[in-house]
């Protein structure tokens, strides 16, 4: 059961289906990435990358996103967001896309960019530094855009010369960053 933590959907609880290799972020986490984000959520687009839960996402559009793209390669779990979406948001006052696909080949489409990317994937994929790097290239990342990326503890990703940490923590065998895309930014 997950649960939403603050904004326009606050309290909501859904029931997500026990998959393999899926393993949704938990709420502390959630709650301290959020509040790394504040400012920046009201209006962005985001893409939730390899969404699993949908619970960043989710968290996003309650937040005032001004849109979310949900790419999951789990056929069940992208129905899942998507059956809980429709319930949640009827009448589509929210502007989100579900997306049934591989990240890389998500990514190999037209670019459309992006102020805030969540990269969540199965630890063991050891797709995560392979898809920063195609985030970078392909122009998928806004100017000051910010990245955040989940991994095992211990094991940060290489990431793209122009990502800066912005901020960083751990929760048991999780290991969260928050990264600055700087590219013609300038510094906070």
């Amino acid at each position: 059961m997950l649960r939403i933590i603050a904004g326009t959907w606050r309290g909501r609880r859904w029931r997500f289906p026990s998959l393999p290799g899926i393993r949704p972020t938990p709420d502390r986490v959630r709650e301290t990435l959020f509040n790394w984000l504040a400012a920046r959520v009201p209006g962005a687009r985001c893409l939730d990358l390899f969404a699993g839960s949908g619970a960043l996402g989710l968290e996003a559009l309650s937040r005032g996103a001004s849109h979310v793209t949900f790419v999951e390669r789990n056929g069940q779990a992208a129905r899942a967001i998507e059956e809980c979406l429709c319930r949640w948001d009827p009448g589509r006052h929210h502007d989100w896309r579900v997306v049934e696909s591989e990240a890389r080949a998500f990514l190999r489409g037209p670019a459309q960019p992006f102020d805030i990317a969540f990269l969540d994937p199965p630890f063991d994929s050891g797709l995560l530094s392979a898809v920063c790097g195609e985030l970078e290239l392909a122009g998928w990342l806004a100017t000051d855009a910010r990245i955040y990326l989940e991994c095992p503890s211990g094991h940060p990703p290489a990431v793209p010369a122009g990502w800066a940490s912005a901020r960083a923590g751990q929760a048991g065998e999780v290991g969260y960053h928050l990264y600055w895309h700087q590219r013609g930014a300038a510094a906070e």
